[in-house]
């Protein structure tokens, strides 16, 4: 092993980002990393006790409670599988409960790659961050939910830095060293366009769940895929990428890029763009955040120059796609505007996924419940006042119970309707 290895924390590692980054860790010819966390919701503690001897890692957190004992006879059922006498192995601390994921980031390590899904990974991205750590974030609805506060998290601690695991805002990352921050005119995020890409709203109403977990390019997580068929996936990118390079949503743009080559762009003063190019795999930069600024070796597959490509660009369709749009007026609100809208997609996805609303209502829902956010109210901190998780955890918690309203009132209607 490299005497310049960097050790790992890694949250989420049951899900598609964490196992991906596992992989990497396994496959570096160079032995760079070593993994001394993992970090997951407990319904797969199988596959954690398989990741956690793999690696022999020193903790091992679940958030449910109740998987704590699950998991210890996972690991012993692991290690016997394994051939591991007594004595020839050491079960690692296992952590438990809501906490559990956020007392992990804080354990001694180098690097903790944030892959969790949905605003349940920001307090583990602040206490990485508060710990000095490199952020490997994968968990966009940090910086969507709790931007300012990240950012402050990181004013307040030197050592600490944030890295984007996201294709695209490795895309733009990589692209930005290409010139200084006065010489960026724009930021352009690409989009598959999602497996609807061309179709009118009217031709979204009846799309069903497994019609919109097919996504055309990724392989991922359930609510990432919903979001990626409305297109909310991209708008919640591009409040992450105002929160990590600080650029203003007027000069933040989404391309529909069906190919997902091009993965995004940086537009510069002098009219030149510089475009980061390679084939759909996570591994690329998740191993590009593991290792930075360095570059892994073999950590995916290049482009095929050899063979004839077509790569095409086309305007995002407003439309029937408003979720991007929706996504940039509730960060030029800021606050806790963001917050209460991915919280609310959150509640809406989960109803879409259980057959309870129809697709588009997705959105509308999100939409209303934004539009009835109202600092007045207390639900946000006051004008002025620095943003706080209270702040945040209150905002969720009323556009969580809102959203379920909304959805209740929407689905006694359709039933009183006969429709």
């Amino acid at each position: 092993m490299s005497a310049a290895s960097r050790s790992v924390v890694v949250l989420g590692s049951t899900g598609s980002i964490g196992t991906q980054a596992l992989e990497v860790v396994t496959a570096d010819p160079e032995q760079r990393f070593r993994v001394v966390g993992l970090a997951a919701g407990g319904d797969r503690v199988d596959l954690l006790a398989e990741q956690a001897l793999a690696h022999r890692v020193e903790v091992v957190a679940v958030a449910r409670a109740t998987a704590a004992s699950d998991l210890q006879l996972a690991l012993y059922a692991a290690a016997q599988r394994r051939g591991f006498s007594t004595g020839d192995y050491v079960l690692p601390k296992i952590l438990a409960g809501p906490e559990a994921a956020t007392e992990a980031a804080g354990w001694p390590c180098d690097v903790v790659l944030n892959g969790m899904t949905g605003s349940v990974g920001l307090g583990p991205t602040l206490a990485a961050v508060e710990a000095g750590r490199t952020v490997a974030l994968a968990n966009k609805e940090s910086l969507v939910a709790g931007g300012p506060l990240v950012r402050a998290a990181l004013a307040r601690t030197p050592a600490a830095s944030l890295v984007p695991v996201d294709s695209e805002h490795s895309a733009l990352a990589q692209c930005l060293r290409g010139g200084s921050a006065g010489e960026v005119r724009r930021l352009l995020l690409t989009a598959s366009g999602g497996p609807f890409r061309g179709r009118s709203r009217d031709e979204l109403a009846g799309v069903t769940p497994e019609q919109a977990l097919a996504h055309p390019t990724w392989t991922m997580g359930p609510v990432v895929t919903v979001n990626s068929a409305t297109l909310m996936n991209k708008g919640l990118e591009v409040v992450e990428a105002h929160e990590l390079f600080g650029v203003p949503y007027d000069r933040i743009d989404v391309v529909v890029h069906p190919q997902s080559v091009v993965h995004s762009m940086v537009e510069f003063t002098d009219g030149s763009t510089l475009a980061q190019a390679s084939p759909p795999d996570m591994r690329l930069p998740i191993a590009l955040a593991l290792g930075w600024p360095d570059r892994v070796a073999g950590a995916a597959a290049g482009c095929d120059w050899t063979a004839a490509r077509s790569w095409t660009f086309e305007p995002l369709d407003e439309a029937a796609f408003p979720a991007v749009a929706l996504c940039k007026s509730a960060g030029e609100r800021g606050g806790t505007a963001p917050a209460v809208l991915n919280a609310a997609n959150e509640e809406c996805v989960a109803a879409f996924l259980a057959g309870r609303i129809p697709f588009t209502a997705i959105v509308d829902t999100v939409e209303r419940v934004l539009g009835e956010h109202d600092p007045a109210t207390g639900v946000t901190a006051a004008a002025g006042n620095a943003l706080s998780v209270a702040d945040v955890l209150m905002a969720e918690g009323w556009a969580r119970r809102r959203a379920h309203e909304v959805l209740a009132a929407t689905a006694g209607a359709a039933t009183s309707d006969g429709s």
